[in-house]
C-alpha cells in the first residue's frame, strides 16, 4: 500500500519538472508525507496509500487527461515538483522509455490498491491493523537493531485505521494490546515494530 520510498520512482528524473497548481499532469514528492484516500461505501474515509519523497501521484492524468480518481492530502507540509502533461508529452518523444516507468508504476499501484481492499474485505480486524503497519514499515521502516523496525514518519492513529478500513476505536484496542505484549512499540509519536514476525502472525492468521 505504502511501497513508494525515494528511489522507486524514477519517471521524473526524465521530466522537467516545475511547481504548479494544474490539474493535468502529475506531482513528484520531494518533501513530506501525502495519504491518497477515497470515500468508501459506508463514508467513512479509506486511505489508500501514504506516499513519501521519491513518490509519484496523479500519474493517471499523464495517460488520459481524465478526473482525479482519489484525493491527495498533505499528513505533513510537503513540497512537490509538478509534471504537466504537455511536458510529457514532448519529453516522450525525447525518452520512448518512460511510457515503460509509468506503465510499471500504476501496474505497481494498481496492485497495492488491489491487496488494500482485498484485505479490507477478508482479513479479520487485527489482520487488517497488522497489515497497515506492515506497509508502513516496508515503505518507511529503518532497521534499529535486534529486529526492530522503527517507521521514520508519524501517522496517526485515525490515519492507520483508515488505512486498515476499521473505526479508530477497534484499531486503537488492538494497538493496546500488542503494545502491552510488546510487539509494537510508540515513542513521541512514531511506531517501532519490536516483533516484525509476531505482527506477521497476526496479518496472516
Amino acid at each position: 500500500m505504502a511501497k513508494s520510498p525515494a528511489g522507486n520512482d524514477t519517471l521524473l528524473s526524465l521530466l522537467p519538472v516545475d511547481i504548479a497548481d494544474a490539474g493535468d499532469g502529475c506531482y513528484g514528492i520531494e518533501e513530506g508525507l501525502l495519504k491518497v484516500h477515497v470515500i468508501s461505501s459506508s463514508g467513512g474515509d479509506r486511505i489508500l496509500a501514504i506516499l513519501g519523497p521519491g513518490a509519484i501521484v496523479g500519474e493517471l492524468s499523464m495517460l488520459d487527461g481524465a478526473p482525479r480518481s482519489a484525493s491527495v492530502t498533505a499528513i505533513r507540509e510537503a513540497k512537490l515538483s509538478f509534471v504537466s502533461r504537455a511536458a510529457f508529452d514532448a519529453a516522450v518523444g525525447k525518452h520512448p522509455e518512460l511510457y515503460r516507468h509509468l506503465t510499471m508504476l500504476l501496474a505497481r499501484r494498481l496492485r497495492d490498491m488491489d491487496d488494500a481492499l482485498t484485505a479490507t474485505s477478508f482479513l479479520p480486524l487485527k489482520g487488517r491493523a497488522a497489515r497497515a503497519l506492515l506497509s508502513l514499515a516496508d515503505a518507511f521502516g529503518k532497521d534499529v537493531g535486534a529486529g526492530r523496525i522503527l517507521v521514520r514518519h508519524k501517522v496517526s492513529q485515525s490515519d492507520l485505521a483508515a488505512m486498515a478500513g476499521i473505526a479508530r476505536e477497534n484499531f486503537s484496542r488492538i494497538l493496546q494490546d500488542w503494545m502491552r505484549r510488546k510487539i509494537v512499540s510508540r515513542l513521541a509519536g512514531y511506531y517501532c515494530l519490536e516483533k516484525k514476525a509476531e505482527l506477521e502472525r497476526e496479518r496472516d492468521q
